[in-house]
């Protein structure tokens, strides 16, 4: 029994150290701050800790561990009481002007589904038959919305730039 606990809290160790970097990107695409992405991705580790779950491999592991912390990123922006602050209104923290800070920007700026959509296809390297099954979607709805991100982004980087 105790070999089994050991072996269980070492391999949720591997897996914190191995998709933290990982949960806490898609948690900041959502929360834009990093106090509320770490309040995410600490909830989303709890939820694998308490989950009895086995997945067949690591990928599995990895689209659910996006797909949960994306639903708490969500029902975090829901429960938000308080006004977002504009930017606009102060002045003196300063923009970043270069083309890296253009496209984050832009990126942030998508609808949820798809900044999931993106994240998963361009940055973990998923295909859409992966995407699909993760956002339980259909192949074509996630062709879709990748097709309308990629339509966003463009127009959004030709206004800015």
């Amino acid at each position: 029994m105790q070999k089994e606990t050991l072996r269980t809290e070492l391999n949720l160790q591997r897996v914190y150290q191995e998709l933290l970097p990982t949960v806490y990107r898609v948690a900041y695409t959502y929360m834009k701050n990093s106090y509320d992405s770490e309040d995410a991705a600490q909830e989303a580790f709890i939820r694998l800790a308490r989950c009895a779950h086995s997945f067949q491999d690591d990928r599995d592991l990895n689209a659910w561990m996006i797909v949960t912390v994306s639903n708490i990123c969500k029902d975090m922006l829901r429960r938000r009481h308080r006004q977002d602050l504009n930017l606009d209104d102060y002045p003196e923290l300063p923009a970043p002007q270069d083309e890296k800070h253009a496209l984050l920007r832009a990126l942030l700026a998508l609808p949820d589904k798809f900044k999931s959509a993106i994240y998963l296809y361009y940055f973990e390297g998923y295909s859409v038959k992966e995407i699909a099954k993760a956002m339980k979607q259909t192949e074509g709805t996630v062709k879709s919305w990748l097709h309308r991100a990629r339509k966003l982004l463009k127009q959004d980087l030709e206004e800015e730039l």
